[in-house]
């Protein structure tokens, strides 16, 4: 007999049902439809509807609701019926109509087994986002807070640290996604501990016995191995870095998760290459965004079973870059390169088209999204390892320093000085300094990401020659405005100078000398400080960073410093450390150093970047 099956005309017969397409139901009106044996007319008057002629298009809206997400097809507001994944071509509104493009969306539902207006994965969620990517067949209504997915935190076995609430809930959001969907991107912006949540993916993966490897800048390679000490201890890290180190795929697998540089990642490729990791992540991410470079092509060639990109930059400088990006976490997510180039403007529109696509494998936040979980102050200690070209020409220096009979603190500025930039004896300025010096390197990595947001930057250095080398490179890398304060400046102007910072509209730098201009000025409008070189003092390093935080900064202030280990800088900044442990600021003597501080300089004299 005929009958309407929910929105849809069928037949049933002995028990069984025979859900028809629309080409079904037209033969079944003029020449009838055999099933189980027997042929079917349909009489119009044994189902009461009018049968159109004209056909009708199925919207499919994806929607979230209650952190659920769900997938919903219907025709003038009505649900198209769904049989075991497969949607039917015909549907009652008021009218029996033909659905036109049913072939289409079974092409994008095909293998998903979806049903109508019901919940579905977030996997699920992403594929259908995937395949219909560039055709337009979906309105999606998703938020973003439904693919934050309400899952309690529990402390994790191994992790020292306690985040911040965002924190835990980008932790639980990254692992559901890379459990769920092979990739996705942490685009926190820069100072919200992008690092700290990828080493709680790591040491959730290590409680599983599973193995990690991370690929990132050489600038970092120290920082992270430094993170997970710090932050969890249990961990066995090795720096797959220099000349020392290994060629044997078996050494990795004595260790929970391996650090290793863009370059070695190259270099390497092959070894990386002979087992499939549990999670690879790339930190500082866009240094895959050319699409085309050997790198790029390179590092996406080692095999995972998740992936994981960091960046706080995923779009700098053209749509490409997002390419590049997604195409690492979830390759094929928007299409071919060639595909994607013929359809995607390198303009706003095409950031705007790419926006709904990127957001739903994309964590992003920003500082003032989460201020209210924030200190006022971040400290963010940057150490870095000397390259071997630089530490052959320190390692010359130290050991003729320490030939001297007469041990003193002058001794070590020559020191200090070549750990600020060798460009200090050595002035070239046909040569990028970012090329011949990793601190510097490290510092216009951090500009470049606060340049990103228009903020501002004010950078201590104690040299006059470093100000000179940052005036003309920063202006010629960035494209921004500089000013400076050192001793030559009289005093006269140096507030003129922070009237115009404080009030310049736009990205700008302010380069100051910590003993100059350490005290006694309001530079709110900047919340980045960075100390270039450390100084011997505690109490002249926390009046430097005063002139950003103080009353009247209404941001969270991020302040950076950046020393060489194994060098006279690491020597000052555990000075510094005891100094602060013992809360002992007090300036003593000419230049606020003590009898005591013999024993640093003899440690200096001693401590070497190049490992034996």
């Amino acid at each position: 007999m005929w009958i309407r099956s929910d929105n849809h005309i069928a037949i049933s017969e002995n028990g069984k049902i025979a859900h028809l397409e629309a080409i079904d139901v037209y033969d079944a009106l003029q020449n009838g439809i055999t099933f189980c044996g027997k042929k079917y007319f349909l009489p119009q008057e044994e189902i009461t509807v009018t049968f159109s002629v004209i056909s009708k298009e199925a919207i499919v809206e994806l929607y979230s609701k209650n952190s659920k997400i769900f997938l919903c097809v219907s025709v003038d507001g009505v649900k198209v019926d769904f049989i075991q994944g497969h949607m039917l071509d015909q549907i009652i509104t008021d009218e029996w109509h033909y659905i036109s493009n049913a072939e289409e969306l079974n092409i994008l539902f095909d293998g998903l087994r979806v049903v109508n207006d019901t919940p579905i994965s977030v996997k699920t969620y992403i594929e259908l986002l995937r395949r219909d990517y560039n055709k337009g067949n979906i309105r999606n209504n998703v938020s973003h807070e439904a693919l934050c997915i309400q899952l309690e935190y529990q402390q994790l076995i191994g992790l020292e640290a306690e985040l911040y609430e965002y924190q835990k809930k980008g932790y639980i959001w990254l692992d559901y996604m890379l459990k769920n969907t092979f990739g996705c991107i942490l685009g926190d912006e820069m100072g919200l501990g992008k690092t700290l949540q990828a080493i709680a993916l790591i040491v959730e993966r290590k409680n599983h016995g599973e193995k990690c490897l991370v690929v990132a800048p050489v600038s970092l390679l120290d920082n992270w191995k430094n993170e997970c000490r710090k932050f969890a201890p249990s961990l066995s890290v090795l720096l797959h870095h220099g000349v020392g180190r290994t060629g044997n795929p078996n050494v990795f697998d004595t260790h929970d998760v391996i650090v290793t540089s863009y370059g070695h990642a190259v270099r390497d490729n092959v070894l990386f290459c002979m087992r499939t990791w549990d999670l690879l992540i790339l930190d500082e991410a866009q240094n895959i965004k050319n699409p085309e470079s050997s790198r790029s092509k390179t590092i996406k060639n080692i095999p995972a079973r998740q992936r994981l990109a960091v960046t706080g930059t995923p779009f700098e400088n053209h749509v490409m870059d997002i390419w590049s990006l997604t195409d690492f976490v979830i390759p094929g997510f928007l299409g071919t390169k060639k595909a994607f180039q013929a359809t995607v403007t390198d303009d706003t529109d095409g950031a705007k088209q790419l926006e709904p696509l990127l957001s739903s494998i994309m964590l992003r936040r920003i500082v003032k999204d989460v201020a209210q979980d924030l200190p006022e102050k971040i400290i963010i200690s940057q150490p870095l390892s000397m390259p071997e070209d630089e530490a052959g020409t320190y390692e010359a220096y130290r050991k003729e320093l320490a030939d001297h009979e007469r041990v003193n603190l002058g001794l070590l500025t020559k020191l200090r000085m070549y750990c600020t930039h060798s460009f200090l004896y050595d002035d070239n300025n046909l040569v990028d300094p970012a090329k011949k010096s990793l601190k510097y390197q490290r510092c216009c990595e951090i500009l470049e990401e606060i340049f990103s947001r228009n903020e501002k930057a004010i950078i201590f250095t104690s040299y006059r020659k470093m100000f000179d080398i940052f005036q003309r490179d920063l202006v010629q890398k960035f494209k921004i405005a500089i000013k400076c304060i050192h001793g030559s400046i009289p005093v006269t102007e140096r507030q003129g100078i922070v009237d115009w910072f404080n009030t310049y509209d736009g990205s700008a730098v302010l380069i100051l000398n910590p003993k100059a201009a350490g005290t006694g000025l309001n530079i709110t409008s900047a919340n980045h400080v960075i100390h270039y070189n450390l100084e011997w003092n505690p109490a002249l390093e926390d009046q430097a960073s005063a002139r950003a935080y103080r009353k009247g900064q209404i941001k969270t202030t991020f302040i950076y410093r950046l020393f060489y280990l194994n060098t006279v800088e690491e020597v000052i900044n555990n000075r510094l450390e005891r100094k602060r442990d013992m809360s002992s600021i007090a300036v003593i003597g000419r230049d606020g150093y003590t009898d005591i501080d013999m024993q640093d300089v003899i440690d200096a004299l001693q401590m070497s970047p190049i490992k034996e």
